[in-house]
């Protein structure tokens, strides 16, 4: 599973022109079910929704508080094009979401677990294959990305240690003489 976690002062769900759900302060969040997620990363992605630590205490320390601690909500919202692959040409490829049947089921149980964890009146829904409008006042802004399988190790990096860091290097290009600016990879 993936999901887009935005600390939010509110956020709200409207279906052909339907208000279907609204939240003050706390957490909106956009979740994606895969081919091969389960009811574990469905718990696994419940459990980090509610216990991640998005405001800060009363003394201003950043990150020390969770939804719950703020007495905030919770509004899930299905979103499948979280999935899209993008590496080939301009059109999203969802061949990474999973069929619908599969991710509505996954996806409601992802819900009813979060309504265990944090409280049924607390926790708010979209309409799932719904062309939703999903309006949002966040909070920061906070927008933090998860997944319960993590990006592979290969995945390459710009330095190749896993840093994200670049190291430039000067080469001289003795053909020309000219100098180019290059980075190691």
């Amino acid at each position: 599973m993936k999901a887009v976690l935005q600390r939010v002062a509110s956020s709200s769900v409207t279906v052909n022109d339907q208000l279907v759900s609204s939240i003050g302060r706390g957490i909106l969040v956009l979740a994606a079910v895969g081919p091969n997620d389960t009811r574990k990363d469905a718990d696994s992605m419940a459990s980090k929704v509610v216990k991640m630590k998005l405001w800060p205490d009363e003394n201003g320390s950043h990150w020390k508080r969770n939804v719950k601690d703020v007495d905030g909500e919770i509004l899930c919202v299905s979103q499948f094009t979280l999935l899209a692959n993008t590496k080939k040409g301009n059109k999203p490829d969802f061949h990474g979401a999973a069929k619908s049947d599969f991710a509505k089921e996954l996806y409601d149980y992802f819900v009813t677990r979060v309504k265990e964890m944090h409280g049924s009146d607390s926790v708010k829904d979209g309409v799932f294959q719904a062309m939703m409008q999903v309006a949002l006042v966040n909070d920061g802004p906070v927008t933090i990305e998860i997944e319960t399988i993590p990006p592979k190790k290969d995945t390459p990096s710009i330095s190749g240690d896993g840093t994200g860091t670049s190291t430039p290097t000067i080469v001289a290009d003795d053909d020309t003489n000219n100098l180019m600016k290059t980075f190691k990879a």
